[in-house]
C-alpha cells in the first residue's frame, strides 16, 4: 500500500484556503495604505531638495556673472546650467533681474499644476541676490 498522502482515499488535499488568501491580502493592503503615503512624501522631499540645489548653483553662478560683466544674467539659458529632468519636471523655475542700482535678482521654483509636487508643504521656492530663502515654512530650506 502506499504512503503517498495525495494517492490515499478520503485524504485532503493540500493547499490556501479562501480565508487565508483574504487575510494576507488585507495585511498586504493595510501595508500598503501605511507605506505609500511616505514614500510619496520622500519622494517630494527629495525633488525639492533638488530644486533647492539647483537654485544655489544658478545664484551661486549669478554672483559670477555680476562680477564678469557687472550685471545679472537676464535669462537661465545665459548661466549656462542644464536645469536636472526631475527639476523640470516638477517645478517651474523663473529668473526675474531688475538692473538697478544695485542689480537684483530672484529665482523661484514653483511647483507645476497638476504634478504630485503641488502636495509639497513648502510650496514655491525662492533665492534672491542676497542669499535670503524663502519658502511656505521656515523649515523647508
Amino acid at each position: 500500500m502506499s504512503t503517498d498522502p495525495y494517492k490515499l482515499a478520503g485524504a485532503r488535499a493540500r493547499g490556501f484556503t479562501l480565508v487565508e488568501v483574504i487575510v494576507t491580502v488585507a495585511i498586504v493592503a493595510i501595508l500598503a495604505a501605511v507605506a505609500l503615503p511616505s514614500y510619496r512624501d520622500h519622494v517630494r522631499t527629495s525633488r525639492r531638495s533638488e530644486a533647492q540645489a539647483y537654485l544655489m548653483n544658478v545664484a551661486a553662478r549669478q554672483q559670477q556673472f555680476l562680477i564678469d560683466s557687472r550685471s545679472y544674467a537676464a535669462a537661465l539659458g545665459t548661466i549656462g546650467i542644464a536645469m536636472p529632468t526631475n527639476v523640470n519636471a516638477a517645478y517651474n523655475v523663473t529668473l526675474v533681474t531688475a538692473g538697478g542700482p544695485p542689480p537684483t535678482f530672484t529665482l523661484s521654483a514653483t511647483p507645476k499644476p497638476g504634478t504630485d509636487q503641488v502636495e509639497e508643504k513648502c510650496g514655491v521656492l525662492t533665492i534672491n541676490q542676497t542669499g535670503a530663502k524663502t519658502a511656505s515654512l521656515t523649515s523647508c530650506w
